[in-house]
């Protein structure tokens, strides 16, 4: 509860400053007031505008976190078991990790078109590589000696996968996936703002072309209570399938 009265004081302090500088020490143009941001907020929430175009977004976003997700965590399992497959792909995917994935925009436009197509998978090629990586390091650390003494009582692959290697690897997927959720709405809302007509990303460049600074701000609001949401979704699913995990944080705490 503390910590929840520590974090209001913050963002109350945070708003008064930027109310009370605004239009003094900093142009309403360029800034906004929050008053104001919060007056667009409304409007657009009452009329309907922001959850439609939030719904958007979130379908895009969700559709490339899942597909991506999956894509990362599979290949990760496949390269971190497979030593002679990681070392041969090893300079490729460094290759194509370092490439800034917004470069990529243009040519899924060229490939896919503009639909919600090209933004879903825009979105999935960004979170497969944060996923991948996350995996592919998790389950590189899976303890050698754990795997040897399964291997002596005479399991095979599918066992090692389902009892040693799942279980001491979910730690290093679920905090890729977490890392995943901003990337997620990063790439639709990329996508959108490039090539949209619709969603978060359209709301604020139409904003911005109407140099509505308040409209940016709520669009922008917007975007981050979808981010929390879609955070708090990855948390909940990973106290889901990893129970284990809550029980030793509540013992840390009562430490």
């Amino acid at each position: 509860m503390k910590i929840w009265a520590l974090r209001a004081l913050v963002v109350v302090v945070l708003l008064g400053v930027w109310e009370a500088a605004s239009g003094r020490l900093i142009s309403v143009f360029f800034l906004s007031r929050p008053s104001l941001i919060a007056a667009k907020f409304w409007s657009i929430l009452v009329d309907g505008t922001l959850l439609s175009h939030m719904a958007i977004t979130t379908g895009e976003a969700l559709s490339g976190f899942v597909i991506g997700g999956a894509a990362g965590a599979v290949l990760g399992l496949a390269l971190g078991r497979s030593r002679l497959l990681a070392e041969t792909l090893d300079p490729f995917i460094v290759m194509f990790y370092s490439l800034p994935k917004v470069a990529l925009a243009p040519m899924f436009i060229l490939w896919f078109g503009v639909g919600f197509q090209m933004r879903v998978l825009f979105t999935a090629i960004i979170v497969l590589f944060l996923v991948f990586l996350s995996t592919y390091t998790g389950v590189r650390n899976v303890s050698r000696e754990l795997v040897t003494v399964f291997q002596l009582m005479g399991a095979n692959e599918r066992h090692l996968l389902r009892m040693v290697i799942l279980p001491s690897a979910f730690t290093w997927i679920f905090a890729g996936l977490r890392l995943s959720v901003p990337y997620a709405l990063i790439g639709a809302i990329v996508a959108e703002i490039l090539a949209g007509n619709a969603g978060l990303g359209y709301l604020v460049e139409h904003a911005a072309a109407q140099f509505d600074t308040a409209g940016v701000f709520a669009a922008l609001a917007g975007v981050m209570l979808l981010a929390l949401t879609l955070n708090y979704g990855v948390r909940r699913l990973e106290r889901w399938m990893m129970p284990w995990r809550e029980a030793e944080d509540q013992k840390e705490i009562a430490v």
